[in-house]
């Protein structure tokens, strides 16, 4: 019987809440941190005193000396960026000697994958807006049954056979896009043995963490509204990004955990393609970007802003299963003179509704119905507790409470990692 605790973080929007600095928090008072879903299309970003890190396979607790961080076998693993990642790290003076495990059970991404995902989005009439990093081949080839996992590397000839299997369907389906393509296959091959030496079962692992009394933290990547099957849809990820997929990403069973935080902005982003129902007009648009440094870890594309989505919020409350709320960025909005929340939608029928619809299409016509709430205008990067925060601040978090039905249990006032109320 597991005797540990374990904790889920997930992201309550589009992807960008500010997942990596929540989960970097947390990371100091547990043991082993894992991932379980997504690949290298997610950017986590950490402040540590002058130091910045932007991790974007290997999970953000590493930065925390002595702790485990495992890839669950949920993630599609890209080799070379991984071994990128992993020695940039250790030159920058991070210890990772027996730190990092990665499942046997998780799927490789190949530089095939990459080059159908480019494919496909340079062909396809309604582009979804991949960041091209070879996710949703990678995912379809694990769907399909044809993919290649951790294990797999050991399979001497017979991954031989299905790496050119592999190969010569992207060559069919692409064409002359294959080119230069053995190169790189070779390459991330040849680190077969490297990564090989970090294989372990994930969900052994953490369950014998768990029995031993030790703390666990899940760490998932994008948002709930990028989850294939509860977002977007077809404007989402490849995998599921919510609560109950961290169970089945890292190989537990979901009786073991047992607290489920929600990460969002105190407004809401969204790169790529897809409807934003509560997107600001070009002038605070671009205020916002700015005062919130909104461009993509990954691709450094500008991130599209809008006011807090109160129906997407309560909605991420009830698929994830939230015990609590981190609230993050409201220092962003310390010069905003008047902030709105959405609170429900009028549809295209003439009808309103508080719950978030399984329509994308009917999502691109909704009119949000706003409430409009008086800024501070006031700095809170310096506050330590709520009592710290202005009166209209705590007002705003008080209506993010009521309205998605959840506590808040921690408030990101600026990008350093002392810069956290925890209530």
């Amino acid at each position: 019987m597991a005797t540990g605790q374990c904790k889920v973080v997930v992201g309550c929007q589009w992807g960008d809440e500010g997942k990596g600095k929540i989960v970097d928090v947390l990371a100091e008072d547990v043991d082993v941190i894992a991932r379980y879903q997504g690949g290298a299309n997610a950017g986590h970003t950490v402040h540590v005193g002058e130091e910045e890190f932007i991790l974007h396979q290997i999970p953000s607790g590493i930065i925390h000396p002595g702790k485990r961080c495992l890839l669950g076998n949920g993630v599609v693993l890209d080799v070379l960026q991984f071994f990128e990642e992993y020695d940039a790290l250790a030159e920058r003076g991070i210890d990772l000697l027996g730190r990092i495990g990665v499942s046997e059970r998780a799927h490789l991404l190949l530089p095939y994958h990459k080059a159908l995902d480019r494919a496909f989005e340079d062909q396809a009439a309604e582009k979804i807006g991949t960041t091209r990093r070879g996710i949703g081949p990678a995912y379809e080839a694990k769907a399909g049954r044809r993919g290649l996992r951790v294990a797999d590397l050991r399979g001497g000839e017979r991954l031989e056979e299905r790496v050119q299997e592999g190969l010569e369907r992207a060559r069919e389906r692409i064409g002359g896009g294959s080119n230069g393509l053995e190169g790189d296959l070779r390459g991330s091959l040849q680190l077969g043995e490297r990564l090989s030496s970090l294989a372990t079962d994930t969900g052994f692992e953490l369950t014998e963490a768990l029995r031993a009394g030790k703390r666990v933290l899940l760490e998932g990547a994008q948002g709930t509204a990028l989850d294939l099957d509860h977002g977007t849809y077809p404007f989402v990820t490849s995998s599921n990004t919510t609560a109950s997929g961290a169970g089945t990403g890292v190989g537990i069973g979901p009786t073991m955990i047992d607290s489920v935080v929600g990460v969002v902005k105190a407004y809401t982003t969204r790169v790529g393609n897809g409807p934003l129902p509560s997107s600001l007009e070009p002038g605070m648009d671009q205020r916002i970007r700015e005062l919130g440094g909104e461009f993509g870890a990954t691709t450094g594309r500008p991130r599209r802003c809008g006011w807090f989505d109160a129906v997407l919020a309560r909605y991420a409350a009830r698929v994830n299963g939230l015990t609590g709320i981190a609230v993050t960025k409201l220092d962003v909005l310390d010069t905003i003179g008047e902030i709105s929340i959405a609170v429900a939608y009028s549809t295209k029928d003439g009808g309103s509704t508080k719950e978030f619809p399984a329509d994308t299409w009917s999502l691109e016509s909704v009119q949000p119905h706003y409430e409009t709430h008086p800024g501070w205008q006031t700095d809170t990067t310096r506050a330590k507790t709520l009592a710290d925060l202005p009166k209209n601040a705590r007002a705003y978090l008080n209506r993010i409470e009521e309205l998605t039905g959840a506590p808040i249990t921690m408030v990101s006032v600026g990008t350093e990692r002392t810069q956290i109320i925890r209530v």
